[in-house]
Formats: structure tokens, C-alpha cells, sequence
């Protein structure tokens, strides 16, 4: 036996993402994730809605108010934003699931569809919604 010690070796490198080339399926997955998390936040201001319906007239109209406002509108459209991807790209994954789709080409244009469909459908919602008297 001999008491040298053994020569380290390198580590290898994680691939990250100035490694990888960027493509649709890895925007669509990191998507998926900051969707979810600003569903919880979502959730939570759904949540002070709701306390300040049962707190009173007062508490209502300042939430309302809040809501309402430019900074309101724009928090409130990308929920909106990130309620749809989140339901588009969850149908995908079930999709996914059958193991249909899962080639690249097919998972690609999948993406895109989602991406599309996101934007299409938030803002269909919005401008239904204003012309229907929801946005005073």
C-alpha cells in the first residue's frame, strides 16, 4: 500500500443556462413554474378580496380601489396571463403524459401553440370583459 494520497479530479460542470441553447421547451418549462408562483400570488390576493368584502362597505371600496387602479389592472392581467398559460400548458403536460407529442418538433410547435394561445386568450378575456362594462 502506499500512503500517497489519491490526485483529486476535476468536478465536472453543470450544464446551465449559458451552456444551453435556449428553445421552446425550456422557456415553456421555466414558464410553467413562475406561472404556478404567480398563481399563489394570485391566490393570496384572492384571498384579501375576500376579507375585505366581509369587512365591510369601506373595506370593499378601498380594495376595489386598489384594484382598480393602473397598477391593479396590470398585476390583475398578468394573473390573468399566467392563469391561462397555466391551464394551456398543463392540458400539454396531460398530453404529454399519453406519451403522444413528445418529439421535439412536435413539442416545439406544442409550445408555441401555448405561448400563442396565452396571449390570444388573455387578451380576448380583457376585451370582453371592457366591453361587457367591467372595467370602469
Amino acid at each position: 500500500m502506499t500512503d500517497a494520497p489519491a490526485p483529486m479530479r476535476e468536478r465536472p460542470l453543470s450544464p446551465h443556462l449559458q451552456v444551453w441553447r435556449w428553445h421552446v421547451t425550456m422557456l415553456t418549462s421555466i414558464l410553467h413554474r413562475a406561472s404556478g408562483v404567480a398563481l399563489y400570488a394570485g391566490a393570496l390576493i384572492l384571498a384579501g378580496w375576500a376579507l375585505a368584502l366581509a369587512s365591510g362597505p369601506d373595506a370593499y371600496g378601498m380594495y376595489q380601489g386598489l384594484l382598480g387602479s393602473i397598477l391593479g389592472r396590470i398585476v390583475l392581467f398578468g394573473l390573468t396571463l399566467a392563469t391561462t398559460y397555466h391551464l394551456a400548458n398543463g392540458i400539454r403536460h396531460l398530453v404529454w403524459d399519453t406519451g403522444r407529442g413528445l418529439d421535439i418538433k412536435v413539442a416545439d410547435a406544442s409550445g408555441v401553440l401555448v405561448l400563442v394561445f396565452t396571449v390570444a386568450a388573455s387578451v380576448a378575456l380583457w376585451l370582453f370583459i371592457w366591453m361587457a362594462g367591467g372595467l370602469y
